[in-house]
Formats: C-alpha cells, sequence, structure tokens
C-alpha cells in the first residue's frame, strides 16, 4: 500500500532553493528575488509559519511583511542539522548526507549527533558530502561566538567570515553593515534563541513568546539598517510541537516495539530504527500495527521512494534507519533504556512531516520587498 504523506502548500517555496536564488539575485538572475547588491538571509531556528501566525500579536513586524502564502518547505527531517545543511549547501539530505539529528556511522554500532559529533566525536568534516554555497563569493556568518569553529560551523560555513555577536538587535545591525561595506556578498545571520525556549519551555509559554518578541525586534532593526539596494530574506528550519511530558512514549526493556531494533537514531518525533540483519520487515510491521494511529511508519526504501530525503546517493543509504517513525500526533518516542533523561524534559519539539514542523516563513526585506 503506497504512503499517505501531507500535501505541502502548492505555492510553498523549497528552503534548499533560497540561498542559491539569492545567489542568482546578486547577478541579476533570480526566479524569486529582485536583484540585489547584497544579500542577507536571517534565519530564525524554530520559527514556523504555524507558530509564527498563532502568536502574530506578539511579532508585530514579522506578521505584516508577509501573507500565509509567504513560506517555505523545510527539509525531512525537519531538525536544525538537516535543514541548516540544505540550506546552505542547496542540496537535499539524501545528498549531503546529515539525514537527522542523530544518524548510524555505517558498518559500525555508532549512532552519533549530527550538531556536535564533529566536535565530541571526531566526525570528519566530509561527512558533509555537498560542497558549501559561501565558497561562491565573498560571505558572513553572524551568530553567537559559541558557534564559531565549532565542526558544523566548519561543516556548512567553512569559507565564510565568522562574526560573532551576542545582543540579537546588534547582530542584526551587524550583519547589515557588512552587506553594506561588501558589495556582492552574501550574509548569514542565524539566531537560536527562540529554538532554545522552545524546547525548554515550549512554543506557546510565555518565556517563548517573551522571545519571540525579540526576534521581531532584531528583524525589525535590520530592515532599518539595510542599506539600498541590499536584499534581505527572513525564514525558519523548522517550526515547532509541543508534546507534554503526558504524551512522550517511553520504550524500555521487554517493549515488543524493541524486538529486533539494534540502534535508534534520529530524534523523539522522527527515529532512525535501525535493526538486526533480516529484521526490518518485522520491526516495520510491528511499528505499523501499533503506533499508525499517531505516527507515519516506513521502511527506508518506502521513503526514499516517496522523495523524503531527495535523491540518495550510496554512501548516504546507510545512514538512514532500516525503519522511520515519523510522529504525526502530538507525541514522542524515547528510548527509556538510556541513562540520560535529561532529554525528555524537552516539551517543544520537531522532526516530523506535519505542516507545523515543515513549513516556515519566507519574507522579503530590503530590494526583495
Amino acid at each position: 500500500m503506497p504512503l499517505s504523506l501531507p500535501a505541502d502548500p502548492p505555492r510553498a517555496r523549497s528552503l534548499t532553493g533560497v540561498v542559491p536564488q539569492l545567489f542568482e539575485a546578486l547577478d541579476g538572475r533570480s526566479e524569486w528575488f529582485a536583484p540585489a547588491t547584497s544579500a542577507v538571509i536571517l534565519l530564525i531556528d524554530g520559527l514556523g509559519a504555524a507558530n509564527l501566525a498563532a502568536r502574530s500579536g506578539h511579532a508585530r513586524f514579522l506578521s505584516q511583511i508577509g501573507t500565509k502564502r509567504d513560506v517555505a518547505r523545510t527539509v525531512f527531517p525537519s531538525t536544525t542539522a538537516t535543514a541548516l545543511t540544505g540550506l546552505l549547501t542547496g542540496a537535499p539530505a539524501g545528498e549531503h548526507g546529515i539525514v537527522g539529528y542523530r544518524a548510524r556511522i555505517p558498518g559500525t554500532d555508532a549512532v552519533l549527533n549530527q550538531l556536535r559529533g564533529w566536535d565530541t566525536d571526531g566526525l570528519p568534516l566530509e561527512w558533509q558530502r555537498a560542497p558549501r554555497l559561501v565558497a561562491q563569493r565573498p560571505s558572513f556568518a553572524v551568530s553567537k561566538a559559541q558557534f564559531a569553529g565549532t565542526g558544523f560551523t566548519q561543516a556548512i560555513m567553512g569559507e565564510a567570515e565568522f562574526v560573532g555577536v551576542a545582543d540579537l538587535t546588534e547582530r542584526a545591525e551587524r550583519a547589515a553593515t557588512l552587506a553594506a561595506q561588501h558589495p556582492g556578498s552574501f550574509v548569514y545571520l542565524y539566531m537560536s534563541e527562540l529554538d532554545a525556549a522552545g524546547h525548554k519551555h515550549g512554543w506557546q509559554s510565555e518565556e517563548w513568546i517573551a522571545a519571540l518578541e525579540r526576534v521581531d525586534a532584531a528583524a525589525r532593526a535590520l530592515d532599518t539598517a539595510l542599506a539600498s539596494g541590499t536584499g534581505a530574506v527572513v525564514t525558519g528550519d523548522h517550526g515547532m510541537v509541543d508534546v507534554p511530558r503526558h504524551r512522550q512514549v517511553l520504550l524500555s526493556g521487554g517493549d515488543r516495539l524493541l524486538d529486533g531494533v539494534e540502534l535508534i537514531g534520529g530524534e523523539p518525533r522522527m527515529l532512525h530504527l535501525y535493526t538486526e540483519r533480516g529484521r526490518a520487515a518485522d520491526v516495520r510491521d510491528a511499528w505499523e500495527a501499533s503506533e499508525s494511529g499517531r505516527s507515519w511508519v516506513m521502511s527506508r526504501d518506502e521513503a526514499i521512494a516517496a522523495g523524503l530525503f531527495g535523491p540518495v546517493e550510496t554512501a548516504v543509504r546507510e545512514r538512514i534507519g532500516d525503519v522511520l517513525v515519523a510522529a504525526r500526533a502530538a507525541v514522542a518516542y524515547y528510548d527509556d533504556r538510556e541513562a540520560d533523561k535529561a532529554p525528555q524534559n524537552m516539551i517543544g519539539q520537531h522532526g516530523s512531516l506535519t505542516s507545523d514542523e515543515r513549513i516556515v516563513p519566507l519574507l522579503r526585506l530590503g530590494a526583495f520587498a
């Protein structure tokens, strides 16, 4: 039986197409954006279109510069490591190889974090397989100083000059200044604060609203500071779904859903299940029987055939789980056998195929407005 997956808004652009089109705009050839002398992309981590619409009164600027049609479709899985790599390479996960938050190193029993594993577990830079777009033009990354020199930053922004700025508004203004001072340049402006508030407190919390108000003010400051001729785009890498603790599904020893499962990767709303040899079909059937009412369950081959990872290169194929479980309802799956229970404190989550997680704003400023 073919998979029944959610349809994307018909006018939604692909997030992986945004930066290539910004580069085209610098040459006056973009199909999406007007010509510009320099280009800035403001990536607000964790800002989904549905989240923004639901709290539009706390983001007056962002809500006023776009409509419901000004959206993009992020990648699958809808997680930061995969999305930022896709954004800054223009490639799908099946090509760049960052197939989720945690993924198996083929031929090993190691399941490594794709954001921090470069620094903690020795992932080589070539683990990210796609050429970085920033190599094509003078480029800058403006973000928190703590991200300077990390393995993930090098993997996606290696050729760019890194500029660390703590304050959100100052960060936005610095990005505009760099764009003005370096005609023909590309500036990547990254804000992680909203995502952090959502994970800790949930996107429906007062803390998330306060963070939204701060990033909205920073986006307004960016717009004000843009020099004539500079174009800017505001987008997100994923949206967010709140999963309260009573909606967590805890997998423990003896659970039949773990029969035949050798390793678990991905994240709580999008599991990569790496199975024992010859057990993939059994594992898929067990999860389908138990969880199909609240999650999409599919084999690796089904996910690839559905185009969820884009074209998948041979070297990337076995990084993908033998079985994938993508939450449809407001649930999250945890391996409760793990000693570290801290991840179970997370409220705001993402990674799956729902529109709340995959549809993000795509708003235009300056020369692009």
